[in-house]
Formats: C-alpha cells, structure tokens, sequence
C-alpha cells in the first residue's frame, strides 16, 4: 500500500517543482521493430522510384560527353560543356523555346482556371444523378490517346471537316484551322482543354467536398450573398489547392506535348509546331546527337528546379504554404 502512495507524491513533486517529466526515448531499432509493416508496404514503391526515376539521373553525365549508343559511357570522350554551346548557338533551340514558352504561357492562362470553373459548376449541381452524369462525360475525354483527339479534331475542323463542309453548303469561304500557323498554339490549348478540363477537375471537386456546408449556412443567415460567400468561404477553401497545383504546373513549364504536338507538326510546320521535346526527338534521337538531347532535358530540369522554388518563394510571402512548408 505504501507504494501505490508513493508514485502520486512523487508526481506531484515534479508538478510543483515546475519540471515536465522525463520521457523515455525510443530507440531506432524499436522505432524500426515497430513501423515494420508499414515499410515493408511501402518498399515496392521506393523501390520503383529508386529504379526508374533517381538511378537514372546518373546517365545525365552524358550530357558532358560526346556520347555514341554502341559504345559505354566510360569510353566516350569528355567535352565539358561543348553540348551546351552548340544548343546555344543553334537557331532551331532558341525558336522551339520560344514556341515552348508561348503555349505554357497560353496553357496556365486560358486552360488552368477551367478545371476550377468546372469544378464549381459541378459542386453546385443539386442533383446527384445529373452530377455524376456531368461528371462521367467530362472525364471521358482523358482516356482518349491524342490520336484519337487529334483526329476527333480533324473531322470537325480540318480541311474536310464538319466546318468546312457546312461553310460550303452556305456558299462561305472555308477555313483549316488544323493547319493554320497563326492560330496553331490555341488549337494545341483548345485540345489540352477538351481532353483533360475535366479530369484536373477532380482534385478540386475534392477540395470543395472538405468544406463544411455550415459555413455556407452561417453566412446565409448573416447575409451574406452567393458572391460573397465564394469570396470568402469557397475561394479561402481551395486556395491552398490552387496555389500547389499552379506551383507544380510552372515546374514542368517546358513540358507541353510531346505526341500531341508531334501529331500536327507537319501540318503548319517546324517554325511554328516546334517545342524543346520535339526538338530533342529530332536533333537529339533521329539526328543521332544524343548528348545534345539530353544536354537539352539538363537545361529544362534546371529551369523547371527554380521555378518551383521562385513559385514556391512567393507562395510563402503571400501566405500559402506551397510545395513545401517554410524552415
């Protein structure tokens, strides 16, 4: 019985002497022992991620080498940064830049607030049979190859199109929007739109399911209009989500199609069609300039690197956490 007394005394002590008790601290090997099943479970999947994405990084070293795809790496002579001059001083480079830089920029534009606008179309839909309908005909598009979506293009806009036929029947000058050059680039952004609006719909339908409908409700009884409470209950709800998928989207800025684009190249040709994958297709793989190609995916990681931390940097000074939290 004297000790069952003891142990409080002693608690009580430690309370009134201001001193937090001593936490035992687990070591790794029980640390290890006990998130055992969890890391087993996880393991393909580092596994995986080790294998195909962070092992082959190390074959960059070939953009510093005058690389020959019959020979090792070890026998291919070093040229430092002989690669990167001559991408610098090639025409061609700095045209598919260019073009790469105008679709992203026509792509966050006019393409990235759609999926947004979607989803706020479909969360106000009362009905849960018409939404998850609307829902089904809006994903569909994104399981169709860009062969098929170029194709669906073709039909409706190409020279013996759906349009062109029906401006003939009218007695109207017809048009071929598939192989227009000054309308090329928002073609490429109507057919990123059509395809995949109402797939990366879907994250944000998430974002807006996670608000508490009394919010909504509060605000009404406040008030408070339709306008108003997407100002200041649905646009603070899925701002986190906007500014990390805007931040991601700026990282991958020099990646806008590689098949979509490839597809429709010789229709307005290369001084207008080509992007810096198509370049690297070309130059880098049928050309046999290996080294140049992937002197090329150097140059668009690095870009795409700092524009994740710039993005990212200017996320946190307006609040947002980001990508990755503040230090």
């Amino acid at each position: 019985m004297g000790t069952t007394l003891e142990a409080p005394a002693s608690a009580e002590g430690s309370r009134s002497s201001g001193k937090a008790p001593a936490t035992r601290k687990t070591s790794f090997v029980a640390r290890l022992r006990r998130d055992s099943p969890l890391l087993f479970m996880v393991m393909p999947a580092v596994l995986l991620l080790l294998l195909f994405m962070y092992l082959p990084l190390l074959g960059n070293v070939i953009a510093f080498m005058d690389y020959q795809p019959y020979m090792s790496i070890g026998d291919s002579p070093w040229v430092g940064l002989h690669n990167f001059q001559v991408l610098f001083e090639d025409p061609a480079f700095w045209r598919a830049t260019v073009n790469t830089l105008q679709i992203t920029f026509l792509q966050i534009v006019l393409y990235f607030p759609v999926p947004i606008a979607l989803a706020l179309l479909i969360h106000s839909l009362t009905w849960p049979w018409l939404r998850a309908a609307v829902q089904s005909v809006l994903y569909l598009p994104h399981f169709l190859s860009w062969v098929i979506v170029v194709g669906f293009f073709q039909q409706s806009l190409g020279s013996g199109g759906v349009l062109n036929q029906t401006l003939r029947q009218l007695d109207l000058t017809t048009i071929n929007v598939m192989s227009d050059p000054s309308t090329f680039k928002l073609l490429l952004t109507a057919q990123v739109v059509w395809k995949d609006a109402g797939w990366g719909a879907i994250i944000f339908l998430a974002a807006l399911a996670a608000i508490d409908d009394s919010l909504y409700e509060a605000a009404a009884i406040d008030g408070a209009g339709t306008w108003r409470r997407f100002w200041h209950i649905t646009l603070p709800g899925i701002r986190p989500i906007i500014v990390l998928l805007l931040i991601l989207r700026l990282g991958e800025a020099l990646n806008v199609g590689f098949e979509q684009i490839l597809l429709q190249r010789n229709a307005v040709g290369a001084d207008t069609a080509e992007v810096l994958d198509t370049y690297v297709y070309f130059h880098g793989v049928i050309d046999g300039n290996w080294s140049v190609g992937i002197a090329v995916g150097l140059i668009k990681g690095a870009v795409g690197f700092l524009l994740i931390l710039a993005a990212n940097k200017a996320a946190h000074r307006l609040g947002e956490q980001g990508v990755y939290s503040r230090s």
